[in-house]
């Protein structure tokens, strides 16, 4: 019970404090609703149209799971490619460097053009901004791994195979896990972004659609509600990714052990 106060009363306390200071403005500067609705406004809307909000993001958190998977299984194979050779590693890391640095909303709509309007399109764009972490941290962590224990493998006569999967992965995996807990919040917001640009309508419009209709049509506390949503989902991701982390991990590294003082 003491851990469990430690680790959530600090974040509910300053979230408490967070709502407070909302309504203290409002009140305080008599700021229209049209404007900055209220917290309470906020959640009337989130009631109303919740059966469309829960749809939308359900049709987002798919979407970022699509292109989060995908990231992860072509980071992950990129990374191991790259470990294997300095040459292959400066051949191929700029390039993702360059990925990651152009804007992905200059990107978006020549996806959408190449792979027309839908979840295709928007998956491809969440791939591709949560492609960079997972390569970078994973190429990090599998060249990293302690020289000294190389050699030991290797005077051993430990194969290729042996030393990745039984010395380079586990040494490279709380790398990996770092670059999964960054590129899962990093995969909802491409979604968002390829549902601003190229998503569908209506009922099958998901967070990004949404954001923008109600922006469009000045329904401040309905858009509120929207934005509030996608960033409990890109929480959610984390902290599933948080999770993951603790399962491989707590019996074994300093970064998930209990620390005894």
């Amino acid at each position: 019970m003491t851990r469990a106060v430690r680790d959530y009363l600090p974040p509910l306390v300053f979230g408490a404090l967070a709502i407070a200071v909302w309504y203290l403005v409002i009140a305080l500067r008599h700021v229209p609703g049209y404007i900055v609705p209220s917290p309470g406004d906020v959640v009337a809307a989130a009631v109303k149209n919740w059966g469309f909000l829960s749809g939308a993001v359900l049709r987002t958190f798919l979407e970022a799971l699509g292109g989060f998977a995908l990231s992860t299984t072509v980071g992950v194979a990129l990374a191991l490619l790259m470990s294997q050779s300095r040459m292959i590693e400066r051949s191929l890391y700029p390039y993702a460097v360059i990925l990651q640095t152009i804007p992905i909303v200059a990107v978006a709509p020549v996806i959408i053009v190449w792979l027309g309007p839908g979840v295709p399109s928007i998956v491809t764009v969440s791939f591709i901004l949560a492609l960079f972490p997972i390569i970078s941290n994973t190429t990090l962590g599998l060249v990293s791994t302690d020289h000294t224990l190389v050699n030991l493998m290797e005077l051993n006569d430990a194969s290729p195979g042996q030393l990745l999967l039984k010395l380079k992965i586990p040494f490279a995996l709380p790398y990996i896990m770092g670059g999964l807990r960054i590129a899962s919040g990093m995969s909802v917001i491409g979604a968002i972004v390829g549902e601003f640009v190229g998503g569908i309508g209506g009922v099958q419009g998901g967070l990004g659609y949404l954001i923008v209709a109600t922006a469009g049509m000045l329904q401040m506390a309905y858009l509120f509600a929207a934005a509030l949503a996608s960033c409990v989902l890109g929480i959610l991701m984390f902290f599933l990714m948080n999770g993951l982390s603790y399962v491989l991990l707590h019996t074994w590294h300093e970064s998930s052990l209990q620390r005894e003082n």
